[in-house]
């Protein structure tokens, strides 16, 4: 199946006016494109059409094994169902996160804890359950897309806070911070991804020296003492319960 763009066919879905086209090689611009992953036909074509009227410019995928690298090439968001045929929606933001730091927002029917729990966990920035408000939908959008993304600038600066993440350096107020390897890493994987959680388990797994026993027991004694080296820019450093940590943006 071939994604859709915008380009101006209108139908009637279910007594609502939806505007939707098919395949077409539009100029997208970068800020404003929006990767839609929905298999629902009628539902694809409402999100679709609300986030075309908000002045997106979104491009629709049914299958989940149409979301490659190039496929999200240019956009600044997904919006991404679990139920999908080809591949599962949790397999598709698995995948997508070994290549790509883009947001991602999920959309599904799947209200239980542990789906909400598990696709922050692969990399998810917002969970939204089915049945949604367009406002909704579009209120998390635009929410997201203000927020910081994954920078690959070497230095990254909140406040008074500031990670050099190529010479490993970290400062507050000018002044340099005297931080363990441990406690460096674990502060530049934040810093990676500002605004986003970032899971204990990814955390354990990537930043903690696997020779030594603790796992995720010991993160939040690494983070305790990394907050108390940061003073008051350790409020920057906020745990999510339930998920892990995240590098708050100012």
């Amino acid at each position: 199946m071939p994604s859709r763009s915008y380009e101006s066919l209108t139908h009637r879905v279910g007594g609502i006016k939806t505007n939707f086209t098919f395949a077409g090689e539009t100029e997208q611009r970068m800020s404003g494109r929006i990767v839609v992953v929905e298999d629902d036909e009628r539902l694809g074509r409402l999100v679709v059409d609300a986030l075309a009227k908000a002045g997106y410019e979104p491009v629709w995928y049914q299958d989940g094994r149409q979301v490659t690298l190039a496929a999200v090439q240019g956009a600044s968001l997904i919006v991404l169902d679990l139920m999908l045929p080809g591949t599962h929606g949790f397999d598709v933001l698995k995948e997508l996160r070994k290549q790509s730091d883009l947001p991602v927002l999920v959309l599904s029917a799947r209200n239980e804890t542990h789906d909400k729990v598990r696709a922050l966990q692969l990399g998810a920035d917002d969970y939204v359950t089915k049945p949604f408000w367009p406002e909704e939908l579009l209120a998390r959008v635009a929410a997201r897309l203000r927020r910081p993304v994954l920078t690959r600038s070497s230095v990254v600066t909140i406040g008074e806070l500031s990670i050099d993440l190529d010479q490993r350096r970290v400062s507050v107020a000018g002044t340099d911070v005297d931080l363990t390897r441990v406690e460096f890493d674990l502060l530049a994987a934040l810093a990676r991804r500002p605004g986003s959680a970032v899971s204990r388990g990814w955390l354990a797994d990537n930043v903690l020296d696997p020779d030594r026993t603790g796992g995720e027991r010991t993160l939040d004694v690494h983070f305790s003492r990394l907050r108390k080296k940061l003073g008051d820019t350790a409020r920057y450093v906020a745990t999510v319960w339930g998920v892990g940590y995240r590098l708050a943006a100012e």
